[in-house]
């Protein structure tokens, strides 16, 4: 049994599931009202799958808007798919709720930002966790996730 209890990981654990739900219910009955979503996402981790010419075009990261125009939004328990138009082709996405960096919807002002967590080796408890597959380049201690900043995402 671990010596602490790890609320940074629960919190995080957490988070995503709100992802989730925000999810499945869009995916059930449609985006409401004015609601719209951002989401950034690390093309490298493990599970993401997306076309190689995307992968070549945003080998580190990419954000997606679902909006206007997308189809087949399909969640599961560790990812969601979706079908997007990138110029007049659609494309299918699949993306691990673990690979999202960034979530944000304008339109009410909310949004959460995941930062990369250190894993601990010696952690055999969640079997869930993602493995780094870098180390970190700096010691400074990572937040699991914050609220992020709306106004790059404003319409000016």
């Amino acid at each position: 049994m671990s010596q602490s209890i790890d609320y940074g990981k629960m919190m995080h654990r957490a988070l995503r599931g709100l992802i989730q739900a925000v999810l499945t219910r869009v995916s059930d009955e449609g985006l409401p009202g004015a609601h719209h979503f951002f989401i950034t996402f690390d093309t490298r981790h493990p599970g993401v799958a997306i076309a190689d010419w995307l992968t070549d075009r945003y080998p580190e990261e990419m954000t997606i808007v679902l909006q206007h125009w997308f189809a087949d939004l399909e969640v599961g328990d560790d990812g969601f798919g979706v079908t997007l138009n990138f110029g007049d082709k659609p494309e299918p996405l699949y993306i691990p709720f673990d690979a999202i960096r960034t979530f944000v919807d304008p339109s009410v002002e909310f949004g959460l930002r995941f930062e990369t967590q250190d894993e601990d080796s010696d952690e055999d408890d969640d079997e869930d966790a993602p493995e780094a597959d870098e180390a970190e380049e700096d010691d400074a201690p990572r937040k699991d996730a914050e609220v992020v900043s709306l106004d790059s995402f404003r319409k000016s």
